[in-house]
């Protein structure tokens, strides 16, 4: 299955130590959402926001790395499924079930983020602009 990770899960290292299977394919956009963090936990999440986009990585991934994310996502609690297609292909990613108001990520999540910024080659600006705000 394909799945959008915008996160922490864009770091590649992070990513193959929780699903031995996934295989990064390319750095893709998702229209009309924007980027922001919430929660207790200072999390990355996305929301619908017209004109916006975030840049994120399309991931293959197993069956057994779905259920993986699931657990580590804390699915259906923290995080609820959210389906969209790309070029006709269904993918998956997560998003927040509560939205909390935006806070600002802890220094270790968010050096994570910018590790897998790096890694999937993509604008650290997106990053920059949702940190703003």
């Amino acid at each position: 299955m394909l799945y959008f990770a915008y996160g922490s899960n864009l770091n590649h290292f992070q990513m193959k130590r929780r699903c031995k299977d996934s295989v990064f394919l390319k750095k893709i956009n998702l229209n009309n959402f924007r980027l922001t963090f919430r929660s207790k936990y200072r999390a990355a999440d996305i929301e619908p926001k017209k004109n916006f986009k975030v840049v994120g990585g399309l991931f293959e991934i197993s069956k057994s790395d779905e259920k993986k994310l699931d657990i580590y996502e804390d699915y259906p609690l923290l995080y609820k499924k959210y389906y969209f297609y790309y070029y006709s292909k269904k993918v998956m990613t997560y998003t927040m079930a509560k939205k909390t108001p935006f806070t600002y990520p802890t220094e270790r999540y968010l050096n994570i983020v910018i590790k897998g910024y790096k890694d999937c080659k993509l604008d650290k600006n997106y990053l920059i602009r949702a940190l703003r705000n």
